[in-house]
C-alpha cells in the first residue's frame, strides 16, 4: 500500500493505492496555510494517520510539494505555499512519521503520474506540464522520473519569454508563469482594458461568444504557448506532452495551441503528440504515492 500526499496551498490530499495503482480511499483537509509551517506537520500527520486506521496496515508515504527542496541546504525553496521555504520539510515529517518519505514537486507528481498509467503510459519521454494558478513541468525517462542534479527538472515556468514583460513574483520579467498561467491570461486580459474580475475560464468563454477583445487575449495566450513550448521541444524533443492544470481544458490549445508550436519549433515537421491529462487533479496525489514503485513496499 502506498499513501500519496499532495500538499497544496488551500487543501491537503491524501489517496491510498494497491500493488497495482488503484485508488481505494481519498481524504482531504485544509492547509490552513495562515495557521504556519507546524499547523501543516500537524496536518499531514494527521491525514496519514486516518488513512491508516481506515485501511488497517502502515504504508509507504510520498509527497507532493510546491516548490522543491534545495540540494545545497536540504531546505525547501521556490514554494507559493511560504511558510515552507527555508524549512527542512523533508527531515520534519521523516521525524514525524517515523519512516522514509519521499518528495518531490507537483509538478513531478502530476507527470510521474500521467506517463505511468495516465496519458502518457505508452510513450518513452514524457514532458508534463501544468498551467493553472502557476506553470510547472516535469520530465519522466522511461517510467522514471528525473528531478535533476538541482532538483529542477522540467521546471520551464521561470524561463524568461519576453524581457519586458510582465513582473514575476521571482524577480525577473516575462517569465513564462506571467504569460501563460490563468492570473496571467485574466491579467493580459486586464492590461488591454477588459473587466478585472474576471478569471481565464470567462475570458475563453467570452471568447467563444465572439467577444473581440477576449479573443485577441487568447491568441496571444496560444502563441505565447507555442514559444514557450517550442524551447522545450527543441531541447528534450520528447516523445509526448501532457497537459494539466485548469488551462489544459482550453480544447483549442489542441488545436491552434500546437499549430503555435509547430510554427516555432526548429524542424520542417511537428509530429509529437500534445494530449490532456487522464486523471486531472487527482494526478497529484497519485504521483506521489507512485514515487515509490510497487516492488520497493
Amino acid at each position: 500500500m502506498r499513501i500519496g500526499i499532495d500538499l497544496g496551498g488551500t487543501k491537503i490530499e491524501g489517496a491510498v493505492l494497491d500493488y497495482d495503482g488503484h485508488e481505494l480511499l481519498r481524504k482531504r483537509e485544509d492547509t490552513q496555510q495562515s495557521e504556519g509551517y507546524q499547523a501543516i506537520l500537524h496536518t499531514v500527520e494527521q491525514l496519514v494517520g486516518d488513512l491508516e486506521v481506515e485501511i488497517g496496515r502502515k504504508c509507504s508515504i510520498g509527497i507532493g510539494t510546491p516548490g522543491t527542496i534545495s540540494a545545497v541546504t536540504g531546505t525547501m525553496k521556490n514554494s507559493n505555499t511560504v511558510c515552507l521555504n527555508g524549512r527542512p520539510l523533508l527531515e520534519d515529517l521523516r521525524t514525524l512519521l517515523h519512516r522514509p518519505l519521499r518528495i518531490a514537486n507537483d509538478a513531478n507528481c502530476f507527470t510521474l503520474s500521467e506517463a505511468l498509467d495516465g496519458a502518457g503510459k505508452d510513450y518513452g519521454v514524457v514532458f508534463g506540464v501544468i498551467m493553472g494558478t502557476g506553470v510547472g513541468g516535469g520530465v519522466v525517462f522511461n517510467g522514471q522520473l528525473h528531478q535533476g542534479q538541482q532538483h529542477l527538472g522540467g521546471e520551464w515556468g521561470h524561463n524568461i519569454l519576453e524581457y519586458d514583460g510582465p513582473d514575476c513574483y521571482c524577480g525577473h520579467k516575462g517569465c513564462v508563469e506571467t504569460l501563460i498561467s490563468g492570473p496571467g491570461l485574466a491579467a493580459d486580459f486586464q492590461r488591454h482594458g477588459g473587466d478585472s474580475a474576471l478569471v481565464a475560464s470567462d475570458i475563453v468563454a467570452l471568447a467563444a461568444q465572439g467577444d473581440a477583445l477576449a479573443e485577441a487575449v487568447l491568441q496571444r495566450f496560444f502563441d505565447h504557448f507555442g514559444r514557450a513550448m517550442a524551447m522545450v521541444v527543441n531541447i528534450l524533443d520528447p516523445d509526448v506532452i501532457v497537459l494539466g492544470g485548469g488551462l489544459s481544458n482550453v480544447e483549442r490549445l489542441y488545436s491552434e495551441g500546437r499549430a503555435r508550436v509547430a510554427h516555432y519549433v526548429f524542424n520542417d515537421e511537428f509530429i509529437t503528440p500534445i494530449l490532456k491529462n487522464v486523471y486531472g487533479d487527482s494526478s497529484g496525489v497519485r504521483g506521489a504515492a507512485q514515487l515509490w514503485r510497487s516492488d520497493e513496499i
